[in-house]
This record gives structure tokens, C-alpha cells and sequence, in this order.
């Protein structure tokens, strides 16, 4: 009995390579960026998991570029220090005290276990930050946020640089100002974007701890025009943190990304599932009008 489960169990295995064939050949050579944050970041398996799936992604012919946040990490250390957090309008408000913490954590103990975990796997991953090679320049995005930023330049060479060379990019939003080269927090969403229209992306991938966008009877909708989602935000069946996910996908589409989802990180394999499956794992936006067969997605 124990022969005939691990047949079967082979002959599925063996199944799913040869269906994600097509996937595999669509993608080869594809830039997709992943924006990895949530709960699967403080935990060792769900970590190991995404360096599995990033490394594979890598080793049939993908570019995966990793924008991570660290926000819960962020909260634990100011808290250890005294420093209370507070936020407007989901951002947090950084001061100087702050934005030190936010960089110490962001560019140093996040990234560098991103880094770690993708090695451990077997890739081969660089980390760095928005400052390096002032690969994102920022303004000032509201001045009730002090020392939160709004991409104004991006400048996208090492990225590439990193990625030809067969390395994995890792990338901690952390940003340089225009003026005085002050240091910025962007918000993770927000840097991701950025990074993936400058890079002209195939895919943008926002993984959250959510299973996607919900239409009013709170079913997730699979496909979506930009024009579908400035109407769900009007009616206000997007809401909450929704919204500036969603926001950050018409900009991408704006700026040149092919096409974004809002994954639902909680899944397991979320990244192979959506890219290498004929049902995805999660909210699909583009320009182009979305009701195609699968396989084109």
C-alpha cells in the first residue's frame, strides 16, 4: 500500500512539471517583483518556503527582484526603545529617532534574513537598499509623516547589474532625499511599484496576509481592469488597507507593469501557484481587459 501512495504521489509530481511547462516557457527571461511582508516574515518555515519558491523562480529563467517591509519588526524594536509609533492614514509618522530605528531594521536585520534564507536555499542573493547607488530618490510624501517618502527618481541600473549576473536582488525601501540627503521610509507597497516600473516588470506580486480583492458579497474577484477598481473604490468595496495596495497597481500599470496581483502570502508556494498554475492565487490587474483564458494570464 505504502509503494502504491508514493507512486501516485510521484505520477502527480511528475503531472505538475509537465502542465507548468507552458507557464515556464512564458516566463522565461520575465522580471517579476515580489513584495514580501506579513505574517510569513517572523516565521522560520514560511520564510524558508518563500527563499524556495524565489530560488526556483530564478532557476527557470525568471529575474525575481524582493522588495520586503518589516513593519512588525520595526514596531517590537521601537517599543523596546520607548519610542511610540503613531500613524496617519496607515503611514507611519517618522522622526528623526525613528527613521534611525526604520533603517537599522529595514536595511540590516530584515534584509540580511531575506538574504540568508534565499542562500540557504541555494541562490545566490545581494541585499541592499534604496540608497545604494541612489537607486530611489525621494520627496517628502506628506509633512504630517516627517521623514516618510514619495519615489521622484529611480534609478534602476544595479538592479539590473544584480540580476544579469544570475543574483537576486533584495531590497529594503529604504530611500535617499533630494535635499540635504535626508533618509526616507517608503512604504513597502509603494517602493515596489516604483521599482517594478522602472524595471518595466512582466509582474508585480504584492503578497498580503489577505486573499485579495473582495467584491460586496466578500468573494475574491480573480481578474480586474484598472477602471474595475476605481469603481469598487468608489462604491467602497475597497477599503481599509486595500486601497493603497489597489493604488499602488494602477500606478505600476501606469508606469509600464504588464500586470500586477495582490497575492495572498498565506498560501503555500502563493508566488508558483500564481505564476505557474492555470488558476493563479489571487486578484489579477491590467489594462487590457481581463477576461482571457488562463494560460495568457
Amino acid at each position: 500500500m505504502r509503494k502504491q501512495t508514493m507512486n501516485r504521489d510521484w505520477i502527480a509530481t511528475a503531472r505538475t512539471l509537465s502542465e507548468a511547462l507552458p507557464y515556464l516557457q512564458r516566463y522565461s527571461g520575465a522580471v517579476v517583483v515580489v513584495k514580501f511582508g506579513g505574517n510569513a516574515m517572523g516565521d522560520d518555515d514560511a520564510m524558508a518556503e518563500f527563499a524556495r519558491d524565489i530560488v526556483l523562480m530564478r532557476q527557470v529563467g525568471m529575474n525575481p527582484v524582493v522588495v520586503h517591509g518589516g513593519g512588525p519588526m520595526i514596531n517590537e524594536m521601537l517599543g523596546k526603545l520607548g519610542i511610540e509609533s503613531q500613524f496617519v492614514r496607515g503611514k507611519r509618522v517618522t522622526d528623526k529617532a525613528t527613521v534611525e530605528v526604520v533603517e537599522m531594521i529595514l536595511s540590516g536585520l530584515v534584509n540580511k534574513r531575506i538574504v540568508q534564507a534565499i542562500n540557504d536555499q541555494g541562490g545566490r542573493a545581494v541585499g541592499i537598499s534604496g540608497k545604494d547607488d541612489d537607486l530611489m530618490v525621494c520627496e517628502a510624501d506628506d509633512p504630517e509623516l516627517g521623514f516618510v517618502g514619495r519615489p521622484v527618481e529611480m534609478n534602476v541600473q544595479v538592479i539590473r547589474d544584480l540580476y544579469s549576473a544570475g543574483i537576486i536582488p533584495v531590497i529594503a525601501p529604504v530611500a535617499t532625499g533630494m535635499a540635504d540627503n535626508e533618509t526616507f521610509n517608503v512604504n513597502g507597497d509603494t517602493a515596489a511599484g516604483a521599482i517594478a516600473g522602472a524595471l518595466q516588470a512582466d509582474r508585480l506580486l504584492l503578497l498580503t496576509d489577505v486573499a485579495g480583492v473582495k467584491n460586496a458579497e466578500g468573494d475574491v474577484i480573480t481578474q480586474l481592469t484598472p477602471e474595475d477598481v476605481e469603481a469598487l473604490i468608489a462604491d467602497g468595496t475597497i477599503a481599509g488597507g486595500m486601497i493603497p495596495k489597489t493604488e499602488t497597481a494602477l500606478k505600476a500599470l501606469r508606469d509600464g507593469v504588464r500586470a500586477v496581483v495582490i497575492v495572498d502570502g498565506r498560501v503555500q508556494n502563493a508566488c508558483l501557484l500564481e505564476l505557474f498554475t492555470e488558476h493563479g492565487a489571487g486578484s489579477l490587474i491590467r489594462s487590457t481587459a481581463p477576461r482571457v483564458p488562463p494560460q495568457a494570464r
